[in-house]
């Protein structure tokens, strides 16, 4: 009778363990399987292509973030921070500077954006939250200067006219093998956030820090330069997708990426990354992308409201958190 219970036990654990683990990508499946049987039109290879490129700059973003949370932290400042990189590239480029040298230097100021927010958060000794959203409302306060408002249009014309416009086109409108170049970008990124996430020295110091700082630094852990570094991914990486959006739409505005924090920290919660630190993994994170990338292209395509399209994410945010507290 003990060995049976015992045994039941442990196969519900094992269960449990299963679930927490891969529960996002069931998800996703499910979630693929429901749309294509409800819209034929999900099911063509054109809007598989259309749904890759939408989960690029969401997903850019959330591996970011993922490093952050990851560390005890959140960054609510990379729309800002994705505005402000655009817009310091494009008036580059419209003064004259070679598109290569902006990109670069958009993508170093994304960065330094991200290390400010590290030096809030840290030497600072501001709570995360505060510090971001202190980042993020001065970043995008910055961008409206710079652009008096208005956005930067017809950026490619400028380019072409001095014939260096072939790395500012290829990063957001190439194809390779009909494959979209940010998809490409995407799955590279996924790649290198995995192995530095789980085969490196710094991996472990990420996780450490987000576990329990206390007896990370005791350990030797620099928790302040740590932070600082995972700050600074999430600015590049923000910058990085700034550059595929102006790119694909030949225009910096300074109301770009309003609102990708929400969509960031709902796909890095989705996959099951504890907000709370220490916990998680960059696959759960890209399949909580494409759950998030699948949801608004569904609903676009069924014609649900944009009013209740953020109705049902904030449901499906809500599960996701609960259920994280609950395992």
């Amino acid at each position: 009778m003990g060995n049976t219970t015992t045994t039941t036990a442990l196969n519900k654990k094992s269960w449990t363990s299963y679930i927490g683990e891969y529960g996002a990508f069931i998800a996703l499946i499910l979630l693929v399987v429901v749309i294509s049987v409800i819209s034929p039109e999900f099911r063509t290879a054109g809007n598989f292509l259309n749904l890759l490129r939408q989960a690029t700059f969401n997903g850019l973003i959330a591996f970011g973030m993922t490093c952050v949370i990851l560390s005890d932290g959140i960054d609510l400042s990379v729309g800002s921070t994705l505005a402000l990189s655009a817009v310091i590239c494009a008036k580059l480029i419209m003064s004259g500077v070679p598109a290569i040298l902006a990109m670069i230097i958009s993508l170093i100021s994304g960065m330094f954006l991200g290390v400010v927010s590290g030096l809030l958060v840290t030497k600072g000794k501001l709570q995360p939250f505060i510090a971001t959203l202190i980042t993020m409302t001065a970043y995008r306060g910055l961008a409206l200067i710079l652009t008096d408002g208005k956005p930067i249009s017809n950026i490619a014309k400028s380019i072409e006219d001095r014939g260096n416009q072939f790395a500012f086109k290829l990063i957001g409108k190439g194809n390779f093998c009909n494959v979209p170049i940010p998809a490409i970008l995407l799955v590279f990124a996924l790649i290198v956030f995995f192995f530095v996430l789980n085969k490196t020295t710094f991996g472990r110091k990420v996780y450490a820090t987000g576990s329990n700082a206390k007896c990370a630094k005791l350990v030797g852990v620099n928790i302040t330069k740590t932070k600082i570094i995972v700050y600074a991914i999430s600015g590049f990486m923000a910058a990085l997708t700034g550059l595929i959006l102006i790119s694909r739409l030949d225009s910096a505005q300074p109301t770009l990426g309003e609102g990708y924090e929400l969509d960031a920290i709902a796909a890095v919660a989705l996959g099951g990354t504890s907000m709370s630190g220490g916990r998680g993994k960059i696959t759960g994170t890209i399949a909580g992308v494409l759950i998030i990338a699948v949801l608004n292209n569904g609903m676009n395509l069924l014609e649900v409201s944009t009013y209740y399209q953020d109705v049902i994410k904030a449901v499906v945010i809500l599960v996701a958190v609960l259920s994280d507290r609950k395992r």
